[in-house]
């Protein structure tokens, strides 16, 4: 037999299931498309109704931000066949309820009242919580693929499917903040509302929710350790203990301690009290460099990063003279210009940065990016250290930027434009950083009432 026969009889073999599998990918991918094509088009919310009303731009800016918030809220389904309220992350790119994303921008939802829409998304991470106490990352109904040929075609993404959870990040790791951030969120839902009912039946889970993260990474000295990309800053490959999770690590200890003695036992609330002391010495004991003036961020990194310094701040870890001396070297380093406020000062490893940021041409998403999530928390610290005409400021250069833009975008750059480039668009809007927009204000306003009411006392 020639060759050439040899090679014909192994194709005659072979092409009827060539052609098969051709025709059936063919089938596949034209109902796909054409399933993506009857999705609605991809709308860019607008500027809410009545701005005119309002006569500040501060004012302006928070009533974009609150509208911002609402957009993202959607009546989603979850196996068991409930239909929950859930804080999607945002409407384009991350249209699903994210824990990290919801559960800081409850505070600005709890602000305005709609303790529905917290309590169902709180309730739908407790309903994919494992026995062993692990929270979903994040409640999701479409693939990563499949949410990118929604955006990349401008479709509005499917939500019909019931959510599902995920417990594994982009990168394969385990996400100890944001199991630690649904417990403070819960926790401060509580405090908001005192349902009593929510707490009672959840108690355990909160309880297990920190224990799951304790077994998994908690050292001898207190403090918990975590892998490469899996904080909020996950394009970055720090390791081991890091400041910002050892914060969220303490104030969920500090919480519990605080609400044991309502829904747990007199032995608990000691038992809590106890760690969050441990662990509040143990932070203080790391990461304070009095001779730098702020706490760094790891023992290897001893950059300024905003997130932890901020909350250690707002959240009164840090010792007032802390306090100043933090937002004292956060104002030397320019880290609220041109946008408040950048996520980092300081040096960081290129090649300790995720490569799909630099392949996309943002390897400064978690370093030199200006997140406003932080740019609020900056207000908030402000405000605790009663520097208000600074939190003033910062947040009229907030509203500024978000009535620029017409929406809260996700990050900026040195330019003071959100980043884009040819592979990537901040999202906008971002549940997370218009929720704390919205917190900031509140806690800015009633900061400001009590100053003018006590003034007025001393003048009466």
């Amino acid at each position: 037999m020639t060759k050439n026969e040899n090679l014909s009889r192994r194709w005659k073999g072979w092409h009827w299931p060539a052609i098969t599998l051709v025709g059936a990918l063919t089938w596949v991918s034209s109902h796909y498309f054409l399933r993506l094509r009857r999705q609605p088009p991809f709308k860019r919310h607008g500027l809410p109704t009545g701005l005119e009303d309002h006569n500040t731009l501060i004012n302006q800016g928070i009533h974009i931000a609150e509208n911002n918030l609402r957009v993202c809220i959607e009546l989603r389904h979850i196996p068991d066949g409930q239909i929950k309220h859930v804080l999607c992350a945002g409407h384009r790119n991350f249209r699903e309820p994210w824990a990290r994303d919801m559960s800081f921008a409850a505070y600005g939802l709890l602000e305005l009242g709609d303790f529905e829409t917290v309590r169902e998304s709180l309730e739908v991470f407790l309903h994919f919580q494992t026995l062993q106490g692990q929270f979903p990352v994040k409640a999701f109904s479409t693939g990563i693929f499949d949410r990118y040929l929604h955006s990349l075609f401008r479709r509005e993404q499917p939500t019909h499917a019931p959510l599902k959870p995920k417990y594994i990040s982009g990168h394969r790791t385990l996400s100890l903040d944001g199991n630690l951030l649904l417990v403070v969120a819960s926790l401060h839902y509580i405090t908001k509302t005192d349902d009593r009912k929510f707490a009672r039946k959840h108690w355990d889970a909160l309880r297990r929710g920190i224990r799951w993260v304790e077994k998994r990474a908690l050292n001898g000295d207190g403090l918990i350790s975590q892998q490469a990309y899996s904080d909020w800053a996950d394009s970055l490959a720090r390791t081991g203990e890091v400041l910002y999770t050892n914060i969220i690590y303490w104030k969920a200890l500090h919480e519990m301690a605080r609400h044991a003695g309502k829904f747990g036992t007199e032995k608990e609330t000691a038992e809590w009290s106890e760690l969050a002391n441990y662990t509040r010495q143990a932070i203080q004991n790391r990461f304070w460099r009095s001779d730098l003036g702020y706490f760094v961020t790891s023992a290897e990194l001893d950059n300024l990063s905003s997130s932890g310094n901020l909350l250690a701040i707002a959240w009164e870890l840090a010792l007032p003279e802390q306090g100043e001396t933090i937002l004292a070297a956060m104002a030397h380093f320019g880290m609220d210009s041109p946008v408040p406020t950048q996520a980092m000062h300081g040096e960081y490893p290129l090649k300790s940065i995720a490569i799909e940021n630099r392949l996309a041409g943002i390897p400064e998403y978690h370093t030199q990016g200006a997140w406003l999530w932080l740019g609020a928390w900056h207000v908030i610290a402000a405000v605790y250290r009663d520097r208000l005409d600074e939190a003033e400021r910062l947040l009229e250069q907030i509203c500024s930027l978000v009535l620029r833009d017409e929406a809260v975008y996700e990050v900026y750059g040195l330019d003071g434009n959100f980043l884009s480039t040819r592979f990537y668009t901040a999202e906008a809007p971002l549940s997370w950083s218009a929720g704390v927009i919205v917190y900031a204000y509140h806690v800015l306003s009633r900061r400001l009432s009590q100053k003018a009411a006590m003034t007025e006392e001393e003048t009466a």
